[in-house]
């Protein structure tokens, strides 16, 4: 079996790795858990891309323009932008 050899590289003065701090998020106390937008509006998703994926018209978009705006104003609720 053949030897592979590797060579490690110092580190730089000071010895640590912090190339950028890490961002950890922690939920505040004070604010109110945020849901995640897959968790929330999934009738309204689900009626959307029926709508889309069985659409028999040449610009889904425009046959099912009801749904998508029923879709945006549920998440709009929850604080998310679409």
């Amino acid at each position: 079996m053949a030897s592979q050899s590797f060579s490690l590289t110092a580190l730089p003065s000071g010895g640590t790795l912090a190339a950028a701090p890490a961002q950890i998020a922690t939920p505040s106390s004070d604010a109110p858990a945020k849901p995640k937008p897959c968790c929330v509006c999934k009738e309204e998703k689900a009626k959307r891309d029926d709508c889309m994926l069985f659409s028999k018209s040449d610009d889904p978009q425009k046959d099912c323009v009801s749904t998508i705006d029923q879709y945006r104003a549920c998440m709009a609720g929850f604080g998310f932008k679409v």
